[in-house]
């Protein structure tokens, strides 16, 4: 059973900065490329960044872009979402998500599998 499980949220002020991690709980996961989303209360999730499975190509939300940045390390099926200069309009629920295509995968319904999201929230 594959499984994405997100860490690394929690409470920060303007400014700050936090980097999330998703582990992926199958190997070949590890391969497929990976994405972030973001979900506020009341609101549509939202794209925030993903990476293809080699590392290579990077796509950004406009709310992400210049702030955020995606990396990734296949060989500790990680991927990381390093995020500075936090606003509090950043509050959301994070996901993590997976997909085994390529292309510009800025849709989530091309994800296939997807984590339990970890909060995130930015104080003013």
């Amino acid at each position: 059973q594959v499984q994405l499980v997100e860490s690394g949220g929690g409470l920060v002020q303007a400014g700050g900065s936090l980097r999330l991690s998703c582990s992926a709980s199958v190997r070949t996961v590890s391969y497929y490329a990976k994405g972030w989303f973001r979900q506020a209360p009341g609101k549509e999730r939202e794209f925030v960044a993903a990476i293809n499975w080699t590392g290579y190509s990077t796509w950004y939300g406009d709310s992400a872009e210049g702030r955020f940045t995606i990396s990734r390390d296949n060989a500790k099926n990680t991927v990381y979402l390093q995020m500075n200069s936090l606003k509090p309009e950043d509050t959301a629920v994070y996901y993590c998500a997976a997909a085994d295509r390529g292309g510009t995968l800025i849709r989530g319904d091309l994800y296939d599998y997807w984590g339990q999201g970890t909060q995130v929230t930015v104080s003013s």
